[in-house]
């Protein structure tokens, strides 16, 4: 048999009682889930910034950046709400390499899901105690969703993982935002056809029940660009994209319609520093047309302390709070960006 079951694992309730919510984060995730529900159902016009490094790899060098951010929250809140980027699952295109702080808690020693687990909870946990944030996350993993779904305040699901059956019927049990991503295809009735399966109704299989679904409101719209044929990048960011997607969600009968730009990944061909840039341009491209300045919501970004990438882990090349996974902006560029949408609104 090629599956080896090693250790059974702590079920969600198991490790929520071992590590639960004080009455402060509490009190903080619901006031932050009521802001980011008013953006999306447009009762608050503040826009949202998705903001963080590319994979949260180092716990401290996380909450240093979530911390800076907190300060900069406070500058720019009549205009912005601030979600940072707390990504505990990394997709790999071919299976290989870092696969994120719930594989790897320690990234210079070997995996540990359960020591994942927990640490993905406490990051979580922490950032909201000491910053007042609640984070963004990918569902890699829809079995795992109940780990984190009492502290997560967004939900990605990723352009490979979008035309999934189980990430669709999980998100339609969600109560927060989920960004549905385009398929790297860049296929928008597949898109569609995942917001339209998120908003529904259903009954399905989930962690060994049978379960029911009120189907998830929230649900939207994430472009991130596309890839064609030959692995060229396709950008959808540019405003006759937008024109095209508050078109076709004209025609849908679906709620709260919703667009967040992913500033990097295909739209920026990886190019870290372009997400200024483009974010400039979703900017530009709100303040010309009124639908679209209702329609977009808010932008995705890739940053933390240092910029770029490395390939070092540990050791005494490896540069703390810089990627180890996909590069990102600076705290220099990041807030230069910020102050940039800002101004922008």
């Amino acid at each position: 048999m090629s599956m080896h079951f090693e250790k059974k694992l702590p079920i969600p309730t198991e490790i929520k009682q071992a590590y639960p919510l004080s009455e402060k984060v509490r009190e903080i995730k619901e006031r932050r889930d009521k802001e980011i529900r008013d953006i999306f159902t447009g009762k608050d016009d503040r826009f949202l910034l998705i903001i963080g490094p590319c994979s949260a790899d180092n716990e401290e060098a996380v909450l240093e950046y979530i911390g800076r951010l907190a300060k900069i929250q406070e500058e720019v809140s009549d205009r912005l709400l601030l979600m940072p980027r707390i990504y505990t699952n990394k997709p790999r295109t071919t299976g290989q390499g870092y696969k994120g702080l719930l594989h790897q808690p320690d990234p210079t020693k070997a995996p540990d899901l359960l020591a994942g687990i927990i640490a993905i909870r406490e990051l979580h946990m922490r950032s909201i105690e000491e910053t007042g944030f609640t984070a963004a996350d990918e569902m890699l993993y829809p079995e795992n969703y109940r780990y984190l779904d009492d502290v997560l305040g967004y939900v990605a699901v990723g352009a490979r993982s979008v035309e999934d059956q189980q990430h669709r019927m999980t998100v339609s049990g969600m109560d927060i935002p989920a960004g549905m991503k385009n398929p790297t295809s860049g296929d928008l009735s597949v898109l569609f056809n995942s917001i339209a399966a998120a908003q529904s109704q259903h009954n399905f299989i989930y962690r060994g029940w049978d379960v029911t679904t009120d189907g998830n409101d929230l649900a939207h719209v994430v472009l991130r660009g596309a890839v064609n044929k030959n692995g060229a990048c396709l950008p959808n960011y540019h405003y006759e994209d937008l024109i095209l997607i508050n078109k076709l969600y004209a025609k849908k009968n679906l709620k709260n319609p919703a667009v967040i730009v992913d500033c990097n990944h295909s739209n920026s061909a990886k190019q870290h520093l372009e997400q200024i840039r483009i974010a400039h341009e979703v900017m530009h491209s709100r303040a010309y047309n009124e639908e679209l300045k209702t329609l977009v919501k808010g932008l995705m970004v890739e940053s933390y302390l240092v910029g770029g990438r490395q390939d070092a882990v540990g050791g005494p090349d490896h540069v703390y709070g810089q990627s180890i996974t996909d590069p990102c902006l600076g705290w220099e560029d990041t807030e230069t960006l910020i102050h940039l949408v800002y101004e922008d609104l």
